[in-house]
């Protein structure tokens, strides 16, 4: 019966009662954003999967603007933000690849 969660305490300073609101508000703008960038990076994975193309390198675009944000916000190191574009990239400029050969064979 005990496996709540103990009550926080409440700060008796009003510095500390500022903080904890201004922890809240931060709290739910980076759990947007890294939500946000979540979705974004499935969309991309998802058309690639589905093998379209356009689809793919759209949501490649939208998804590079999303993970610059969210690293220049500091919620993602940058150097997690640069793998992840650059996988996405390898992604799609594999599936970009397997469309053009099997689009420029010549028929026989």
């Amino acid at each position: 019966m005990a496996s709540a969660k103990p009550k926080k305490k409440n700060p008796r300073l009003a510095s500390g009662r500022k903080r904890v609101r201004q922890d809240v508000k931060i709290n739910a703008a980076n759990t947007s954003l890294r939500s946000k960038y979540r979705t974004a990076v499935k969309n991309v994975e998802k058309a690639v999967l589905a093998g379209d193309k356009v689809k793919a390198t759209e949501a490649f675009v939208k998804a590079q603007s999303i993970v610059d944000i969210v690293a220049d916000k500091g919620i993602f190191h940058k150097n997690k933000a640069a793998r992840d574009k650059s996988r996405l990239a390898t992604k799609v400029k594999a599936l970009n690849l397997a469309a053009a050969p099997a689009a420029a064979t010549p028929k026989a």
